[in-house]
């Protein structure tokens, strides 16, 4: 167990409710994942744990993570209801019902007021990432939903940070919760930070510097806004370098699809708002880079809390101007071993990152009764492909992805257009 696991699992079994304040990072999906699981009356076919999360992205993960740990209990749903996904399916699924719930607060607030979603037989309601939902102006709309629950359950709420707006939701929502508190802080060997002055009319010159001294083969790297999102990424593509963009503005369909191709280690650059910060768990990020400083060492340490994940190491790199030296204070004072570095030393060399796998598309998901061993098998087996040349295997709906290292598309190892998995044939596309 993580530090923080081995704090609180012990009370939230107990059905204590309980405030967990821990960084990210540190393991807080399995201190509510698992004393669901423990509690779960499958053969119940009602709603029994509600956890709400600030983004689309990490309401996904967590599904996905509690999903995994369901595998081995039969006939449990876990439904997930977030916007950016078409409303009517989620009101079927609903009316064929679900164990437990994960969702963003506009859609569950939706499907209150719609659909009158049935939360009487609710045990437990989490609350994740709660300074985030709270930072995006959610606070009313969680008592909204809070009012529309049993008042007789659990109330988990856990936050990276515990500030006033969290002591007054906390007061409102939980029955004398149990104060847990992990002091831990990102090491200086696990984040290792790195500032460097720039001037703004030479930012992407001096940013691909710095990716060339350090031979980053995939970094990810947040703007503070939409627009300056894409204006850097039309500024890589210029300079041949592969990037693609996560913010707010885009689908369901195109956020999933850039995450799985980012963590699948085929897009060596994602450039992203602060969505991001707290809306996906990636493991293996060496490089976070700050394109924009934060505007608070808030959001500052969230943004670098998607490197160093567990006990990995890794190196946070911010880029600020003369001018935005007042941002830089308090985070230096966060954290007092920031180290300052010297761009000016570091000589321009023409190199450009490039990822070590590709990903492949496959017209076949979950619907179509694939699993990963399955489509493992097809490629290997079926193909003649060397294990080790295959690497993330996703499998979504309707859907999968598989990474495979470079070599397989550039020397044609593997004939692209069909490939036959469970004895059905499926298309096999090139992303």
């Amino acid at each position: 167990m993580t530090t923080i696991q081995s704090l609180c699992l012990e009370d939230i079994l107990n059905k204590k409710d309980v405030i967990v304040k821990s960084k990210t990072g540190s393991g807080k999906t399995l201190c509510f994942a698992l004393p669901l699981a423990n509690s779960v009356q499958n053969k119940q076919m009602v709603i029994q744990g509600l956890i709400l999360a600030p983004t689309r992205e990490l309401a996904n993960q967590i599904s996905l993570e509690i999903k995994k740990i369901l595998r081995f209990i039969p006939n449990v749903k876990v439904l997930t209801l977030c916007g950016g996904t078409p409303f009517k399916p989620q009101v079927a699924s609903l009316e064929i019902g679900a164990h437990i719930v994960v969702g963003t607060v506009g859609r569950v607030l939706q499907h209150i007021y719609e659909t009158k979603i049935d939360f009487s037989n609710l045990k437990t309601f989490v609350l994740d990432e709660a300074d985030k939902m709270l930072d995006m102006g959610f606070y009313d709309d969680i008592l909204k939903i809070s009012e529309a629950l049993p008042k007789d359950r659990q109330t988990l709420l856990f936050s990276a940070t515990y500030e006033k707006n969290i002591e007054q939701l906390s007061s409102k929502l939980l029955s004398k919760p149990i104060f847990i508190e992990n002091n831990e802080t990102h090491k200086k060997e696990s984040i290792n930070q790195k500032f460097y002055e720039i001037t703004e009319e030479n930012k992407v010159d001096n940013l691909l510097k710095i990716i060339s001294y350090y031979k980053m083969k995939t970094a990810l790297i947040f703007c503070n806004t939409k627009m300056m999102c894409e204006e850097l990424c039309d500024q890589l593509w210029d300079k041949k370098i592969d990037s693609l963009t996560l913010h707010s503005d885009l689908d369901q369909r195109e956020r999933d699809e850039t995450v799985i191709l980012f963590s699948n280690g085929s897009l060596p650059i994602l450039i992203a708002t602060d969505i991001v910060s707290r809306g996906i768990d990636i493991d293996n990020i060496d490089f976070i880079i700050n394109y924009n400083i934060a505007r608070d060492e808030i959001i500052h340490t969230h943004r670098i809390g998607r490197t160093a994940r567990g006990e990995n190491n890794g190196i946070a790199i911010t880029l600020y101007s003369k001018d935005e030296f007042y941002k830089v204070k308090p985070i230096n004072e966060k954290f007092p071993d920031i180290e300052f570095c010297d761009l000016s030393k570091y000589e321009s060399i023409d190199y450009k990152p490039q990822a070590e796998y590709k990903t492949l598309l496959i017209t076949g998901g979950k619907k179509h009764k694939l699993r990963k061993g399955d489509i493992l098998g097809a490629l290997t087996a079926g193909e003649g492909l060397d294990k080790d040349l295959v690497g993330n295997i996703t499998i979504l709906d309707f859907i999968s992805f598989v990474a495979v290292k470079r070599e397989v598309i550039e020397d044609k190892l593997l004939k692209l257009g069909k490939i036959k998995i469970k004895k059905k044939l499926f298309k096999l596309i090139e992303k």
